[in-house]
């Protein structure tokens, strides 16, 4: 009964949050600037719990979450700008930017998901700098350097519901993923792969498996990118881009969900908030996530989570 509880919870808070966007966006309430961010929070969302399923749960270390981003973002910009109604070509270039951003994560999973640590990082590191020089390169495709132009804005503020059930659908994805069997396969392997190789699961299988559905997920997040800001250009997708999206995974703590979409609202609405403050914008920003930090590193914090793993090993009793 309890865990129905808490999945009508969810469901309250995910209607009630939807209820109050349109409330505000349709009364005129929200300025200019504010209305501009609620795209980029649903996307920011779409990458961190994605990321989230890789770094949190599967426990590796990966810095090429954008290189999946601008894949997505590139191919599914090509279909948006076919020419098709909106009704066809949104759904479906979510879907080509999706799939290509797979393809290309299972084609780079298989080898790079046999290195660990430090490595990996660096070789997802890399690969997204590879992908970026590419697009570069491809002009006559891409628009080199100078960008990929006259994308329709198809997933502005208007678009929001679309933009929102897609978020949800993500969050939902990852979340019984996770509480899945291969999804406790997943936390296995985090905890200790080679006790996991033991008792027989294929190690090898569940990397690429969590890998390439974290680099759909990021393909998605990329052509709701493309169809909101109208431009793409290479240098948006660089490393930095991939370190924000990690430090929305770190700061929600390794594995949440819940902490991952509370990072990714919170590293989206700040910076704009604190634009008032001019040069000391990003002295203050960079403030508050110390302070943040800190707080999911305090004693209060670890207690919070033992006496919420404890709860759930007695109900596992």
């Amino acid at each position: 009964m309890k865990k129905y509880g808490k999945q009508i919870l969810y469901m309250v808070i995910a209607v009630g949050a939807y209820a109050a966007v349109m409330l505000l966006v349709n009364m005129g309430l929200l300025s200019r600037q504010m209305t501009s961010l609620i795209i980029p929070v649903c996307m920011n969302i779409i990458l961190a719990v994605s990321l989230c399923l890789v770094v949190g749960f599967l426990g590796e270390l990966s810095l090429g979450h954008a290189a999946f981003m601008s894949i997505g973002a590139y191919s599914g910009a090509l279909v948006l700008k076919s020419g098709l109604p909106v009704v066809v070509s949104l759904p479906l270039a979510v879907l080509v930017g999706g799939c290509c951003a797979a393809v290309l994560g299972f084609v780079v999973g298989i080898p790079v998901l046999r290195l660990k640590g430090d490595y990996l990082a660096i070789v997802t590191l890399a690969f997204g700098e590879i992908i970026k020089s590419v697009f570069n390169a491809a002009t006559p495709i891409t628009g080199g350097a100078g960008g990929m132009k006259k994308i329709p804005a198809v997933t502005t503020y208007k678009n929001f519901t679309f933009v929102y059930i897609l978020m949800l659908l993500v969050i939902l994805l990852v979340s019984y993923l996770v509480n899945s069997r291969h999804g406790r396969a997943i936390c296995a392997i985090r905890d200790n792969y080679i006790a996991a190789e033991t008792i027989g699961i294929k190690v090898s299988r569940f990397k690429t498996m969590a890998f390439v559905i974290s680099a759909f997920m990021a393909g998605m997040g990329g052509v709701i990118y493309a169809g909101n800001i109208g431009i793409l250009k290479p240098v948006n997708f660089d490393y930095n881009t991939s370190i924000e999206i990690l430090v929305m995974v770190v700061l929600g703590g390794m594995g949440n969900i819940t902490g991952s979409i509370i990072a990714a609202l919170l590293l989206t609405v700040l910076p704009e908030m604190l634009r008032g403050l001019s040069n000391y914008r990003m002295l203050v920003y960079a403030v508050v996530l110390i302070a943040m930090m800190l707080f999911n590193n305090s004693p209060m914090k670890r207690i919070l989570v033992e006496k919420k793993n404890m709860r759930q090993a007695a109900k596992i009793q």
